[in-house]
């Protein structure tokens, strides 16, 4: 059972507690538990939730490997597209050239990130495979189908093809990516116990259960994986499948009990500092959906559970963050230095955009008590750290406090290297998208899409738009989407994967699937072969 060590931080809020001396806060700190069983609404804790346990949790454990950490499928997804690069800082981060051939598109089969991805899900697949070859009830091999469909998803997306591994201590031939996708939409809908997915579907034979457990797959999980790969099935098929993917998300919206984290929905800001004003008492709306605290918010509909002290590997404050930027939120251990926000990318945001705040680290920053937070190793003239939109140069002396730096996963104060943060893998401000783009597609007019993109531009405050095209829909996109995995496969699905942006010139068509990792081909004994162009 998760637990939430909020430490004096409920005690500052209600009591109006301050204190001048960090020493002095961390001797006289008053530690609060609160476990899952029923606790007050919007306070910054849970409400009562069901976790993966027995032959399932081990599987269900795989989906934290990689997804939200440094070095596996987040980095790949990310630091390819045009949301993040990681600059070489002088000595750091060069770490043989991975990240910058990331960036520009240059990648071959003995790049790490691509071996450690490919191991992730197949080491997921394998946990799966073995749950399934044990005593599970037709509701747990339901889940356990969609897990293992959604780490073979994540296979199809990235390389295409790949072996169809469904037993243990099997081996299986390679399979072109038409049949990948194939496997992995049987699979889903064999879970949801349809044989196929329609606009008048009906789910009451389904195996999979409609309870709003976000650690659960349920009927509105497996449908929204679905919807991810529907949408893209032009790209892995060459068969668009638009309308399926609408029926699915419109599924989830009508019948779904979740709702979007608008007005009213708030948590606690674990990340507010005593001594500085300007820092607010709680997150809401957007912002509380991915903060620390957020179990179980109403937004989420599967989501990846993460704890600091028994369900570790999101890392987002070392990996984003400034080395001086241990001094701001007190952390335990010194930030890393390494990924940087795109000047475009950000540019791409209205001032007015509630998400423009709730996603970036900008400008000067401030240490625990709000004074200049300082770099004395600084190669900047300057030696307060001010994280600038425009990066400096991608290699090989990256300027350290360059590049706006992301904060979607929001911090905590005394924050440990692993964080708190849940993950989404479906969650309801994506499945509005989804629907938008799918209804935009099937009827050839992006202005179907204006219903629900204007449902999400409310929720970040922003207005209507009268009017959409293709160009702009992927920008409303991509700037709620933002550090969600998202951005790669849209950006191929769109068409642009081989467009020039900072740093990285047009890339060869080839290249819209990774390539197979040389290691897992030379350790196949001649039954992997490699992707066409690498």
């Amino acid at each position: 059972m998760k637990k939430f060590l909020l430490l004096f931080l409920g005690v500052i809020s209600m009591m109006f507690y301050t204190c001048t001396d960090l020493e002095e806060v961390l001797e006289d700190e008053l530690s609060t538990e609160f476990s899952d069983d029923g606790v007050p609404d919007n306070s910054g804790e849970t409400a009562g939730g069901v976790f993966p346990s027995g032959a399932l949790a081990a599987a269900y454990g795989r989906l934290r490997n990689g997804s939200a950490g440094h070095g596996s499928y987040y980095s790949v997804q990310t630091v390819s597209s045009d949301e993040m690069a990681i600059g070489q800082k002088g000595g750091d981060w060069f770490d043989g050239g991975i990240w910058l051939d990331m960036h520009r598109h240059t990648v071959n089969s003995s790049n790490g990130p691509l071996n450690g991805t490919w191991v992730d899900a197949y080491g997921g697949i394998a946990e799966t495979n073995l749950a399934l070859e044990s005593a599970l009830s037709p509701g747990e091999a339901a889940q356990a189908k969609t897990i293992r469909a959604f780490f073979y998803w994540r296979l199809l997306d990235l390389y295409g093809r790949v072996k169809l591994i469904t037993s243990s201590g099997s081996d299986a031939p390679q399979s072109e990516r038409t049949a990948v996708f194939n496997f992995v939409e049987q699979e889903l809908l064999d879970a949801l116990g349809i044989p196929a997915v329609t606009g008048s579907m009906d789910l009451s034979g389904s195996d999979l259960g409609t309870g709003s457990e976000p650690y659960i797959v349920n009927q509105f999980a497996a449908l929204g994986v679905l919807a991810k790969l529907y949408l893209n099935a032009e790209v892995y098929s060459g068969t668009p499948r638009w309308e399926e993917a609408m029926w699915a998300a419109s599924y989830i919206i009508d019948n779904g009990p979740y709702q979007l984290c608008e007005d009213g929905c708030s948590v606690l800001n674990l990340a507010k500092r005593p001594n500085v004003a300007s820092d607010p008492d709680q997150l809401s709306g957007y912002a509380a959906v991915f903060a620390p605290n957020n179990q179980f918010n109403p937004e989420m509909i599967w989501s990846i559970y993460y704890d600091e002290s028994n369900a570790g590997g999101m890392n987002f404050s070392q990996m984003n963050l400034h080395y001086s930027s241990q001094q701001t939120f007190a952390l335990d251990a010194q930030p890393w230095n390494g990924y940087q926000v795109l000047e475009e990318f950000y540019n791409s945001y209205d001032n007015g955009d509630l998400r423009k705040e709730a996603n970036f680290l900008a400008g000067p920053q401030t240490d625990f008590d709000g004074a200049d937070l300082l770099d004395y190793a600084s190669d900047d003239p300057t030696i307060v750290v001010e994280y600038t939109p425009e990066i400096s140069e991608l290699e090989p002396n990256s300027v350290r406090q360059s590049g706006v730096r992301a904060k979607k996963f929001s911090f905590q104060l005394f924050g440990r290297p692993d964080m708190n943060n849940d993950y989404p893998i479906v969650r309801l401000g994506d499945v509005y998208l989804m629907r938008a783009e799918a209804m935009a597609r099937n009827a050839g007019n992006w202005n179907m899409a204006l219903g629900d993109v204007n449902t999400i531009r409310a929720r970040a405050g922003l207005s209507p738009l009268a009017s959409i095209d293709a160009d702009g829909f992927f920008d409303e996109r991509g700037k709620e989407m933002f550090q969600e995995s998202s951005r790669r496969t849209d950006l191929i699905r769109f068409g642009k994967w081989g467009d020039s942006w900072w740093e990285k010139t047009n890339s060869d068509a080839f290249r819209t699937v990774m390539p197979i990792p040389q290691e897992q081909i030379e350790a196949s004994g001649g039954t992997l072969t490699q992707n066409t162009g690498y």
